[in-house]
């Protein structure tokens, strides 16, 4: 983290994984009927948490690089939102990662504007291609009004529940009061478990090995994808992180196709619940970290059977795959 942004200890909240982390935020942040910004499609967890609190989501459209600064302006203009909420890094759940004039123009948008951010950067460190990018947090204006969410569940071991927060100690304060309320403090053990680890093994080569890992398990299931979707479907390529998104288009509901898929011995997460407004129902996550390739080729092959049926039902489905 003091990578990019110089870092103290009263800088950091523990948190027990990041996905506690946003629920803290939320807690301490916002009120009933605050608006919150977030991408359009967006982590599910996120938008389960801030709307617990009784938050307002709005939707900023994307495109490949993240947001679109130009609307990002223009909802921050109509909506007055109390933060932003972006995940820069091969996003949850479409596996994007912004670029480098992305993230510059939307820092100048969140600076310009006055608005906080909680950058949500699980993911960061699994870069596969290309050089390591600054995160929203580190470019000019922003640590101060930022909240930049991490965790080792996804770098380290996935059982491991810790992260943190990182944040300037005046909007730490109602966190740190948050947390205690909800769980006096996250497990010391877990935290031991960790600082031996860093202390006498070489996280960064663990990494290196993961990275290993995922890279080929992303080009199977990308290759598998676009070897046997239509050509009407659109998927992302993610350099990074443990997802790609499918866009099936018109006619197809990935809901309904996923009650097919299982009867084949498959499933996959229909894309709908991740969007905060209308959602594209043709759309669906997929996760490569798992599994190997032998075993995501035959994923795909059952896939490619539920299709086929689907697509000879009772449905209203506009594309086939054949």
């Amino acid at each position: 983290m003091s990578r990019w942004v110089p870092t103290s200890a009263e800088q950091i909240q523990v948190a027990t994984g990041s996905q506690e982390a946003i629920y803290l935020c939320a807690v301490a942040m916002l009120s009933a009927g605050d608006v919150v910004l977030v991408e359009e499609p967006t982590y599910l967890a996120a938008v389960q948490a801030f709307s617990m609190v009784g938050a307002r989501l709005v939707s900023v459209p994307s495109d490949d690089d993240g947001v679109i600064p130009a609307e990002l302006e223009r909802l921050i203009d109509e909506h007055g939102p109390k933060l932003v909420y972006l995940i820069p890094n091969f996003q949850n759940p479409t596996g994007r990662t912004y670029s480098l004039q992305r993230r510059r123009d939307v820092a100048e948008v969140l600076v310009r504007k006055g608005v906080a951010l909680i950058e949500d950067d699980p993911y960061g460190e699994l870069r596969f291609e290309g050089e390591s990018l600054p995160p929203l947090s580190s470019m000019p204006g922003m640590a101060t009004q930022s909240l930049w969410l991490n965790s080792v569940s996804k770098v380290m071991t996935p059982g491991l529940r810790l992260g943190w927060i990182r944040a300037e100690p005046h909007a730490l304060r109602p966190i740190v009061i948050a947390k205690q309320a909800v769980a006096l403090q996250s497990p010391v053990t877990e935290q031991l478990v960790v600082a031996h680890y860093l202390e006498n093994y070489d996280l960064d080569a663990h990494v290196a090995s993961v990275r290993e890992v995922y890279k080929v398990r992303r080009d199977a299931m990308y290759k598998g994808l676009k070897a046997m979707l239509p050509t009407s479907a659109h998927i992302t390529y993610p350099t990074g992180g443990m997802f790609l998104w499918v866009r099936l288009g018109d006619g197809w509901n990935t809901k309904k196709l996923l009650d097919v898929a299982v009867e084949e011995g498959v499933a996959f997460v229909p894309g709908w619940p991740f969007y905060a407004g209308e959602p594209d129902q043709s759309t669906m996550r997929l996760s490569y970290v798992t599994n190997t390739p032998e075993t995501i080729a035959e994923g795909l092959r059952r896939l490619e059977r539920a299709m086929k049926r689907y697509s000879t039902m009772d449905f209203e489905v506009g594309a086939s795959i054949s």
